[in-house]
């Protein structure tokens, strides 16, 4: 993209920042790494009907999840997830379940997926590690923070932090 300075689309903001992928990548992305799960070869045609968009849709976005090094793939071949393709799937099934659990939770609900996919993209990763800390103390029922001092889960670091940021310093 062009550095020009001025106004950019959302996805051309995305574009600009390092590393950060769209919308439409991170949805790619975590349906392959689905797929990669089962241990099954994926093919552009499997994708495709997962998704529900064309063929050329999905041969287009892999191209570019490959060329931003996510995965390999040639022409006709099976895609196949890269180590950051992994590490970046991994966050995104994550973020999905998160998300899943609390929605379902608040919601009193057995399925949120339509609200989950609406709204993953938009939560930053603290936000996501954040919502799993709250929902394990909601499910342990321990509402006031141990005070020992030793991390144990990411409650307790984040509590520790919260302390930390909260205690004056002497001087």
């Amino acid at each position: 993209m062009r550095e020009t300075g001025g106004f950019y689309t959302m996805k051309g903001y995305l574009l600009k920042e390092a590393g950060q992928m769209t919308n439409a990548m991170e949805d790619y992305l975590e349906m392959i790494m689905r797929l990669s799960e089962n241990s099954k070869k994926i093919r552009v045609n499997e994708l495709s009907g997962m998704l529900h968009v064309k063929a050329p849709s999905v041969t287009k976005m892999v191209q570019h999840l490959a060329d931003a090094g996510y995965l390999t793939y040639e022409k006709y071949g099976e895609i196949a997830l890269t180590e950051k393709g992994v590490r970046e799937g991994e966050y995104l099934l994550y973020r999905h379940d998160v998300l899943h659990r609390f929605l379902c939770y608040l919601n009193h609900s057995g399925n949120e997926l339509e609200q989950v996919e609406k709204i993953e993209h938009f939560l930053e990763r603290r936000t996501i590690v954040n919502i799993e800390a709250l929902m394990k103390r909601l499910s342990t029922g321990s509402g006031k923070a141990r005070r020992t001092g030793k991390v144990k889960s990411i409650g307790d670091l984040r509590r520790l932090s919260f302390a930390a940021a909260i205690t004056p310093t002497g001087g």
